[in-house]
């Protein structure tokens, strides 16, 4: 719908940024010498926290660039949970964007990034709860295939696992786990299923990444004793990179987006501290590898690569750094021969990186379109240019999925650009690409990913790509390259993105959730999209019998690929209240399809193809709305107008410029999307304006905000404090403390079964304190603690209403939670009330 387009045309104005996530990674000299300097380390560290946002970015960039260690961090989940900033995306495709702010954030500090299978279902205050919703076993074993898959010899957890109940239950609950986790790596009988892939592992030990913010104060942590603690001097400077280490975290960190994680970079000295909990008790508090033998004697027949990669670093010569190929490729004919295979494959990896960028050897395959249908034919080009003086050719190019190779026989000669053009036919049976732990139904707590091999990988898995092979003093070297599209925007220029293998036909409903709210049958709206030229099927919709639609069945034809088309049934629903789940399904070519093709796009991340089932939620709902005019003024992000405007009121979205009252006069109703206070810093000059309104006879409902920076300390017409209380059960018991009010009466008589079927949570930051003039209207509270009263409160404030609201409507309305539409309505029809 238009309304919808505009909504997300908003943020995309707003954070659209230059499209260069996908590009390729070119180093300068000086970054080619550090990457040669890791060649030398052979040592890993694994930092382990529950969120993206968790890790600590000072410390991993660190031990990365200043200790030159392989360094991973393992998010147990992909931070389905949280909010987000910079778009209308909640749930599983909120984890989406936070999985690729992850990976941007490693591609600056250095790390590499894995996850469990484990869903952030929302906020759990114990880690009992948060075990039982995760399968513990489940998630357990999944950071003893990691651990035993990336084998680091030191693990850090950010969290500590000794006080539970003092922080988010996911965050204990990764350190407890750690902890039971180091000591089953290395036994055969555990999770001995794992060890058809992998090998048992003991990492050396085990830290505690403590800070002053686990203190309660910096002033505390300060004081404390500190003895036993290791102590990182971390405020190194990198001269080859013109950073600090601090500047370069803070870069990292920035990556989050939409959790706003700005971080503004600092120099100078810098400490970390780490507690060690478990393995074998260190000595010396300045080294986290104290005993491990860290160089390449560590493995059997390493020493002369050892001696060789040392030559190599002691010779290297930055105004060339070509003159190192020779010697670096003798170094990878003697990586080939190591019987370790955890080592081989690693350093392989790392100096195939080293001899390209010596070479300014760049590989490239662009596909002709930005994505294609299994089964079908495809031009892809193949660049490949060797930018230096050194021998080499192009051997052969191997086409995969396909398996197909393309012997070539090219001399590369220095500066010379080869374009080869490539037919390709894609396999039949090749996977759609969405992200892999989607792609099956899982449970609230975790994902379901049946492939042993994929736990941990942090990225949708891309099947087709090609191999070079490049020929280099008689040694062939393969350099694998991931096939992507890119093309020429005349004002960003060069713009890249994955190359995507989409299904023939793709549906999506206008309205993910559609209120009938009477007998009358309403218009549903389902558009399609053509992933290939010449597309003839037949659309229908899959509803239980109590549902009527018409016609059965729409035949199309669509011409062109990626032309789209929408396509209108009519539906009746039943007499009695019903909620239901209805599928678009097209026949096409003697094949089903049922998927929607999601497309997320923003500027810091790579573009991403989410696939999911194409449904809506049909409801037959006892509800009554007025005919109130409502100014929404946006604030993080949220689609409640969206879900205003399916149950049938006028929705405009206000600018913060546009807060005038006699703008403002043409609205009965002034609704504030989430958090606006924290990131609209405009309202703290329209805030008395709106106030205002208000009491002049405007009802103005504002949803939850944090504890953070509010831009007005006047947030209400009377005291007002937020807190950080919250009812993390969904399902808690709601006991209604003024069951007279309007709110709960007019037009619709609320029960406690418009409480039942939440999703993740009933509140958030509800206000702990507040005037007299407020009236709570309802309490809850989860397992074990006392009553929140403030989910809902209500005031007079002149001729209008001021409601402050923790409640989750934006979670509940999306979701099609049935009361969640029928107590805002009341909200709305206030004024109408009385």
């Amino acid at each position: 719908m238009q309304f919808r387009s505009t909504l997300f045309l908003l943020f995309i104005i707003c954070f659209s940024v230059q499209l260069k996530a996908q590009a390729p990674a070119k180093y300068s000299s000086a970054e080619i010498y550090a990457k040669i300097e890791k060649l030398s380390f052979l040592g890993s560290v694994l930092y382990i926290a529950a969120h993206p946002d968790d890790e600590n970015t000072r410390l991993i960039s660190y031990m990365a660039n200043a200790q030159k260690a392989r360094t991973g961090y393992l998010s147990l989940t992909r931070g389905d949970g949280g909010q987000n900033l910079v778009g209308p995306e909640l749930r599983e495709l909120l984890g989406v964007i936070r999985t690729q702010e992850l990976i941007e954030a490693r591609k600056i500090d250095g790390g590499e990034q894995f996850f469990s299978r484990a869903n952030d279902f929302g906020y759990s205050k114990v880690p009992t709860e948060t075990l039982k919703t995760w399968n513990k076993n489940e998630v357990l074993g999944d950071m003893v295939y990691i651990i035993r898959k990336f084998q680091p010899d030191v693990i850090v957890t950010r969290f500590d696992y000794r006080t539970p109940g003092t922080t988010h239950g996911h965050h204990t609950s990764s350190a407890m786990l750690a902890q039971e986790a180091f000591d089953l790596t290395n036994n055969k009988n555990a999770y001995p299923n794992q060890l058809n892939s992998v090998s048992t592992w003991q990492a050396k030990r085990l830290y505690y990444n403590t800070s002053w913010w686990f203190f309660g104060s910096k002033e505390k942590f300060d004081a404390a004793d500190k003895t036993n603690l290791v102590n990182l001097s971390t405020g190194t400077y990198y001269q080859s990179f013109g950073k600090s280490n601090q500047e370069i975290a803070s870069l990292s960190r920035s990556s989050h987006q939409s959790q706003g994680f700005g971080s503004t970079g600092v120099r100078g000295d810098d400490m970390e501290y780490l507690e060690f909990t478990k393995g074998e008790k260190p000595t010396d508090k300045t080294n986290l590898f104290e005993g491990i033998d860290t160089s390449w004697n560590r493995v059997d027949g390493g020493k002369p690569i050892g001696t060789l990669i040392s030559k190599i670093t002691n010779e290297y010569n930055f105004k060339n750094p070509s003159a190192s190929i020779a010697d670096l490729v003798k170094a990878y004919q003697m990586i080939q021969s190591l019987k370790d295979e955890h080592w081989k494959t690693v350093k392989s990896t790392e100096i195939k990186e080293i001899i390209a960028s010596c070479a300014g050897l760049f590989l490239e395959t662009v596909a002709e379109n930005q994505s294609a249908t299994p089964d079908s034919d495809i031009s892809f080009n193949a660049e490949a240019i060797n930018r230096s003086s050194v021998k080499m050719s192009l051997e052969s190019i191997l086409v995969l999925p396909e398996g197909k190779l393309y012997n070539q026989n090219i001399a590369l000669a220095n500066n010379i650009n080869e374009n080869i053009s490539l037919k390709i036919h894609l396999p039949k049976n090749l996977e759609y690409t969405s992200p892999y732990w989607l792609k099956e139904q899982g449970t609230v707590g975790m994902y379901r990913v049946d492939n042993q091999e994929n736990i941990g990988k942090p990225d949708i898995i891309r099947e087709v790509k090609t191999v070079f092979n490049i020929k280099i003093n008689e040694t062939t070297i393969p350099f694998e390259r991931t096939v992507i599209y890119k093309f020429n925007d005349p004002v960003k220029g060069e713009v890249y993105k994955p190359f995507d293998i989409e299904p023939l036909v793709t549906t999506s409903f206008t309205d993910k959730v559609k209120i009938f709210n009477t007998n009358a049958a309403q218009t549903v709206s389902i558009k399609v999209q053509s992933g290939a030229a010449n597309v003839n099927g037949v659309l229908k919709l899959e509803l239980p019998k109590n549902w009527n639609v018409s016609p059965e069945n729409i035949p199309f034809s669509i011409s062109l690929k990626n032309e789209s088309k929408t396509f209108s049934f009519t539906i009746t629903p039943p007499k009695s209240s019903s909620e239901v789940t209805v599928k678009a399904i097209v026949t096409a070519n003697g094949a089903s399809f049922d998927k929607e093709k999601i497309v997320i796009n923003y500027g810091h991340i790579s573009t991403q193809q989410v696939l999911q089932p194409s449904s809506a939620k049909f409801i037959k709902l006892d509800i009554k709305t007025g005919i109130e005019k409502i100014a929404y003024i946006m604030g993080a992000g949220d689609e409640v107008p969206v879900s205003l405007q399916q149950m049938g009121y006028a929705v405009t979205i206000v600018k913060p410029e546009e807060i005038n009252k006699e703008y403002l006069q043409n609205f009965d109703v002034i609704i504030m999307g989430i958090r606006a206070y924290n990131t609209v810093n405009d309202l703290e000059f329209k805030q008395p304006i709106l106030l205002d309104l208000v009491e002049e006879g405007k009802t103005m409902i504002v949803q939850y905000n944090t504890t953070g920076k509010l831009v007005t300390d006047k947030l209400a017409p009377y005291d007002l404090r937020i807190s950080r209380d919250r009812v993390t059960e969904e399902d808690a018991k709601v006991t209604f403390l003024a069951p007279n009010h309007p709110v709960l009466n007019t037009p619709n008589k609320i029960t406690s079964k418009d409480f039942e079927n939440w999703v993740q949570e009933q509140g958030l930051y509800y206000p702990d304190q507040w005037g007299t003039e407020f009236t709570p209207i309802i309490s809850s509270f989860d397992e074990n603690e006392s009553p929140k009263k403030g989910a809902l409160l209500v005031a007079s404030y002149g001729k209008g209403h001021y409601i402050y609201t923790g409640l989750s409507f934006f979670r509940e309305l999306p979701a099609g939670v049935s009361g969640a539409h029928r107590l805002l309505a009341n909200l709305i029809s206030l004024k109408n009330a009385q």
